[in-house]
């Protein structure tokens, strides 16, 4: 049986098992809700099977849905690639998903994502943040074009370029002057799990012969410093944010050796994947910034940065 399946009614069928429902779908289409359904509908009669299963939360993938998940990913990205590598060089246009931790999208990227907008216009770029592994995975599993993450990464399918070097510093609150007197019963302040600071961190204070570390994790780099600055903890971030953040005063800078401290940010793209113009023009962008570091300023609560 020859089946007719629009390249559209796949996006609308990866949006809706991306968000688990036809609501949030829709949203993200940009879209009306009926429009999402009667599109799943469409697909649903022309495979002659159900995609999804219809429950209180929202919908599930069917087995049938399941199976078709991974040819429509590969469909949609190659159509993808095709447009990105067929595109006018000159003038890239289309969709660009760049991923970023959270430090550096607001140390680093404000700039670059000034620049590279009045460079390129007509490119829709959207801006992820996470920690670098979710980020790494998002990459490799191709629902981002590439991501700035600490490195190394040391992935076969993945090639990393280093774009930025950072120095990292441990962060305690004002009143602490030695380290020794938070080590003995650490509690770190961190992002989330698969974060690579807190890796380090956890690493540095172990080496310095910490026991039983605790840890509290946080969404925010405000609230890691906030509740640094009030004494709940110790952190390890970039100096440059510590040193631009409105939280300054009331905390204070350790430095490390230079085998602790220095950080690389990589940026990370599938090996197989021919990279666009777009993604070309904003890894320029990237490592153009480096040779001028941006000065942080706090803005209603959000760190960004000026030139």
């Amino acid at each position: 049986m020859e089946v007719d399946v629009e390249l559209s009614d796949l996006r609308v069928f990866l949006a809706v098992a991306r968000t688990h429902g036809i609501t949030k779908a829709a949203q993200e289409l940009h879209t009306v809700q009926s429009n999402v359904s009667a599109r799943i509908h469409a697909l649903e009669k022309q495979l002659g099977a159900p995609l999804f299963r219809r429950h209180a939360r929202g919908v599930a993938l069917t087995s049938a849905g399941e199976q078709l998940l991974p040819y429509a990913e590969r469909i949609t990205r190659l159509v993808d690639e095709a447009q990105h590598v067929i595109g006018d060089e000159s003038d890239p246009c289309g969709p660009l998903r760049i991923g970023s931790m959270e430090t550096t999208a607001g140390l680093r990227l404000p700039v670059v994502l000034a620049a590279f907008a009045e460079d390129c216009p007509r490119v829709d770029l959207s801006l992820v943040t996470g920690p670098t592994e979710h980020l790494v995975r998002e990459v490799a599993e191709y629902r981002l074009d590439g991501a700035l993450v600490s490195g190394p990464v040391r992935r076969p399918d993945l090639v990393e370029t280093t774009v930025f070097e950072e120095r990292l510093v441990l962060v305690t609150d004002r009143r602490v002057s030695e380290l020794d007197t938070v080590l003995g019963d650490p509690r770190i302040l961190v992002f989330r799990t698969g974060c690579s600071y807190r890796k380090r961190l956890e690493t540095i204070l172990h080496a310095r012969g910490a026991v039983g570390v605790r840890c509290m994790e946080f969404g925010t780099l405000e609230g890691i410093l906030g509740c640094v600055g009030a004494g709940m903890g110790v952190t390890l971030l970039p100096a440059a944010v510590v040193e631009g953040h409105a939280s300054r005063e009331q905390v204070r800078v350790h430095e490390l050796p230079e085998d602790q401290g220095r950080a690389d940010t990589v940026f990370v793209q599938r090996v197989d994947a021919p990279p666009s113009a777009a993604l070309t023009r904003f890894l320029s962008h990237a490592r153009a910034v480096e040779q001028v570091p941006p000065v942080l300023r706090v803005v209603g609560g959000s760190v960004t940065a000026t030139g």
